[in-house]
Formats: C-alpha cells, structure tokens, sequence
C-alpha cells in the first residue's frame, strides 16, 4: 500500500460550489476511483486560501496504468470538465499536474 497526496487551489468565490458538487459525487466516479485501487480517499479544504489537500492509499501495482484507466473512463472525464473550472493549479505544479503531488515525509500508526 501506498499513501499519496496532492494539493490544487480552488478560485476565489467557487468553495461553495466545490463542496455541493463533492456532497454527491456521481457514483461512476466513485466506482472508477475503487476499480483502479484507490482505497481512503480523502479531500481537506484549509479556508481562507481555499487550498485543496488530497490525500488516498493506493492498493494495485501499477499506479500509472490506473491512473490512465481512471483519465481515460468518459465519465470520469466528464466529472473533471465540471470540477477543473473551479479549482486553482499551483504555479509550482510539476509539467503535466494539474493536483501537485506532494512527498509523504512522515507517517505513524
């Protein structure tokens, strides 16, 4: 198992929205994200600088096959084009981010 996270700002005046849309995700999305082995998948907001922390355990063995599987599922990329208007890239983001992932530095049980 592996933890992993990423965090992505939100735009200003779109927190409400962000978090209506994410009281109902549409359960395509939540199927895919379990098809391709993503267990504990969790989103944090830290207000006022509306930043977004991801935070998922991921279980298969092969991370970048299911993150293609999950890019490439129509309706995932349907949930994306709703979400992406709302949220804020970091200008720090590696090429090809649009969440910046971040390095796991400490874990306890």
């Amino acid at each position: 198992m592996q933890r992993m996270g990423m965090v992505l700002g939100l735009k200003p005046g779109k927190v409400e929205e962000y978090k209506r849309l994410h009281e109902a995700v549409w359960p395509e999305v939540l199927s895919m994200i379990s098809a391709c082995n993503i267990r504990n998948y969790t989103i944090f907001l830290k207000e006022p600088e509306n930043l977004l922390f991801a935070y998922w355990e991921y279980h298969g063995d092969d991370f970048a096959a299911d993150a293609a599987k999950m890019a490439a599922d129509p309706k995932t990329q349907e949930w994306w084009s709703v979400c992406m208007p709302l949220q804020e890239p970091l200008e720090t983001r590696k090429e090809g981010e649009w969440w910046a992932m971040m390095e796991n530095v400490f874990h306890h049980d």
